[in-house]
């Protein structure tokens, strides 16, 4: 994980701010959906751009997660004979 350097404080409602610059960076617009995980063995609030679908083909059938990533089992099938 790498800082930026930049702090921000959470407002009476918990509201933080994302940075103009990091939202360009990561292609977070307004209205974008993010979800939010907790690693509570690090203490760490984690949010990442929401998309439902398979992070290679944006399929919604058959997701699941490897590594942190939704892949469909179409596309992991693809990974996994990539490993032979």
């Amino acid at each position: 994980m790498n800082s930026i350097g930049i702090v921000r404080k959470v407002d009476e409602l918990g509201r933080i701010v994302i940075p103009k610059e990091t939202r360009s960076q990561l292609a977070i617009s307004e209205g974008d959906s993010l979800e939010i995980f907790i690693d509570e063995e690090e203490n760490h609030i984690i949010l990442r751009k929401y998309s439902p679908g398979c992070t290679f083909c944006n399929s919604l059938s058959d997701i699941t997660y490897f590594k942190g990533i939704r892949v469909c089992k179409e596309c992991l099938d693809k990974l996994d004979s990539l490993q032979e």
